[in-house]
């Protein structure tokens, strides 16, 4: 006997989240669980504003109606829309036992700031150090003022930046300029300095700064092809679609040569949870990109391990279905 349920739900964020020029105060999306008597299957269904096609209630209309016609027997296909399809498919991944539980809970840590908050952090770091900072959101001279401050603070750090095609092609030399030569090469890659792939090619090629793609994959002519000064690609599964669509991608980027690199779009805990399973079954050995749940002030059903943040369970849910 098949039980689906939907429910929705809102996290708030810490004061200062700032998403494509629009401040982001709470974080809502769906849980969907799925049962068929013996298992259950859950999966977060989380648009991320400004960056999502679909709306949060395109997702809910979305999600109830597949709902209703799995529960009752029937095979529907998986929605259109990206979150929708990534959140059922884990559901369904999980209730058939497809889902591993192993997860990499590792994470690079973020800094969208102050890099005194990220220095003490890094320095005590075991293993591989690896940070992922923010640029873009304030003036280029300053973001490479930042990361040459950390790259000659810590000599065995590795960064990966994110511009999220923020640049012109001035603004972006404007930065390179600031990064001395000689640490550029522990730039793991930025991902998308700017507006146009054929300008951070150049970027590339001119300042010896590796890139990744990442808003380009969702575009429809882009291809996995091994390109020059390009490293990896940055894959955030709640703007991709269904789990089978993020591990045709993972494949293709590993056949060219390309590192693949599992990234949150700023889901809740039980999300991030899911995406560190992914991660650990897809790219082994990769570090994903999962270094949000400090932007939010409560977790969700499911817990990261080692946060403090209290949890919110099943009962602070609003129910759909």
């Amino acid at each position: 006997m098949r039980s689906a349920q939907v429910y929705r739900w809102q996290v708030p964020m810490d004061a200062g989240v700032v998403l494509r020029d629009r401040r982001l105060k709470a974080r809502d999306g769906l849980l969907i669980r799925l049962g068929d008597g013996v298992g259950e299957g859950w999966g977060e269904i989380s648009p991320l504003p400004g960056f999502s096609a679909e709306s949060l209630d395109d997702a809910q209309d979305a999600a109830v109606a597949w709902a209703q016609a799995w529960r009752t027997g029937g095979e529907p296909p998986l929605p259109p829309q990206p979150s929708c399809a990534f959140g059922i498919s884990c559901a369904l991944a999980e209730l058939a036992g497809e889902l591993p539980s192993e997860a990499d809970y590792r994470a690079a840590p973020l800094c969208t700031g102050d890099p005194d908050v990220l220095l003490p952090l890094l320095q005590s770091m075991d293993g591989e150090k690896v940070a992922k900072v923010k640029v873009g959101l304030w003036e280029a001279v300053r973001d490479g003022m930042v990361v040459n401050l950390l790259l000659e603070a810590i000599p065995d750090l590795r960064l990966r930046l994110d511009a999220n095609r923020a640049w012109t092609p001035l603004k972006a030399q404007q930065f390179a300029k600031y990064v001395n030569p000689h640490y550029r090469s522990r730039i793991a890659f930025i991902e998308e300095p700017c507006k146009t792939r054929d300008d951070s090619r150049a970027f590339a090629r001119e300042t010896g700064i590796a890139i990744a793609w990442d808003e380009s994959l969702r575009e429809a002519d882009f291809r996995f092809s091994a390109e020059p000064g390009v490293t990896a690609v940055v894959i955030k599964p709640t703007l991709t679609g269904s789990l089978q669509k993020v591990r045709v991608q993972v494949a293709e980027a590993h056949a060219q040569g390309l590192t693949a690199v599992i990234s949150s779009s700023i889901e809740s805990s039980f999300g991030l949870t899911q995406l560190a399973r992914i991660a650990a079954w897809l790219t082994p050995g990769t570090l994903p990109g999962l270094d949000t749940l400090g932007l939010m002030q409560t977790q969700l059903v499911r817990c990261w391990p080692g946060s403090a943040l209290p949890c919110m369970t099943l009962d602070n849910l609003e129910p759909l279905l």
